[in-house]
C-alpha cells in the first residue's frame, strides 16, 4: 500500500512547482494510473515515489512507513521500477532475473534467492529461455524478463513508466494482462504512467489526473467522464460504451 499526501516538488527553489499538493492512495492489489499531458508532472511524481527526487513538502508512506526515511536497501525491497526503455547487460535470463534479488543478499545469492527466481521463471513461463542471453531476445520477451526481475524483488509497489511505448499490439495486450495479474494475484500495488487513455481505462482501479502539476481528479474508472478528460488534456472528448467498456474519442479544440 502507498499513501501520498500534500506532495509538492520543484526543480528550482525559485521556479514553479512541478507538482503541487498532490494526494493519492493505492491499496495492495490495486492498479493506479497517472494520466496527463506532457509537462503535467507525471515523471516528477514517479521520481518522488522512487526516491530519485526529494519533495519540497508532503509525505510518502509505503506499508505505513515513511518512504524517504527508509535506508536505500529497504527502499529497494519495497519499490521496483520498470522504465520505458529497458536495457540489459549480456547475461542469461536466469542471471538477469537474479539481479532482482540484490537487495536481499550480499556477495552471493542464497537458497531462498534461488528458490524465488526459479519460482518466478516457472510462473511466467520463461523456462525455455532460462539460459538464453537476454540481449538476444525479442522486445516482448525482454519485457517479460524485466517484469520477472521486478517480481523477484518481491516489492510492495511496482512502478511502470510508459510500459507499452515500444511494444506491438499483441505484446501490449500480454503486458496489460500480466500487470493486472500481478496486482490481483500477488497483492502488489501497481502504479503506472501512460499516454493512451483507452489503454488506461482498461487497466486501472484508480486514476490520478494531472495538469500543470496540479491534481484534476483522483477517481475510479466509473468517474472518468468527458469533462474530466477535457479539463486534463484541453481537448474535446466523447465517451462511448461498447461491450461495457468505455471508449474515448478525442478531437482537437478549434
Amino acid at each position: 500500500m502507498i499513501s501520498i499526501h500534500g506532495l509538492t516538488a520543484s526543480y528550482s527553489k525559485k521556479g514553479t512547482n512541478a507538482i503541487e499538493n498532490v494526494d493519492f492512495e493505492l491499496s495492495s492489489g490495486e492498479v493506479g494510473v497517472i494520466l496527463g499531458p506532457n509537462g503535467a508532472g507525471k515523471s516528477t511524481f514517479l521520481k518522488c515515489i522512487l526516491g530519485l527526487m526529494k519533495p519540497e513538502s508532503g509525505t510518502i508512506e509505503v506499508d505505513g512507513i515513511e518512504f524517504l526515511k527508509m535506508k536505500s536497501k529497504e527502499r529497494a525491497r519495497k519499490v521496483a521500477y520498470l522504465p520505458q526503455n529497458i536495457e540489459f547487460t549480456p547475461l542469461s535470463v536466469y542471471e538477469t532475473i537474479m539481479l532482482g534479488r540484490l537487495p536481499y543478499f550480499g556477495l552471493m545469492p542464497g537458497k531462498k534467492d534461488k528458490e524465488e527466481v526459479d519460482k518466478v521463471i516457472e510462473e511466467l513461463g520463461l523456462g525455455e529461455l532460462r539460459n538464453r542471453n537476454v540481449t538476444e531476445l525479442s522486445g516482448g520477451e525482454k519485457q517479460k524478463v524485466a517484469i520477472a526481475r521486478a517480481i523477484a524483488q518481491d516489492p510492495s509497489i511496482l512502478v511502470f513508466d510508459e510500459p507499452s511505448a515500444n511494444l506491438d499490439i499483441k505484446n501490449e495486450l500480454t503486458l496489460f494482462s500480466a500487470i493486472k495479474h500481478l496486482a490481483k494475484e500477488k497483492g502488489i500495488s501497481v502504479l503506472l504512467s501512460i499516454h493512451d487513455i483507452n489503454a488506461a481505462l482498461s487497466l486501472g482501479d484508480k486514476y490520478l489526473l494531472l495538469r500543470k502539476g496540479k491534481s484534476i481528479a483522483v477517481c475510479g474508472p466509473e468517474d472518468i467522464d468527458e469533462a474530466a478528460i477535457e479539463k486534463t488534456f484541453d481537448v474535446k472528448a466523447k465517451i462511448q460504451t461498447i461491450e461495457k467498456r468505455k471508449i474515448v474519442i478525442l478531437e482537437e479544440k478549434l
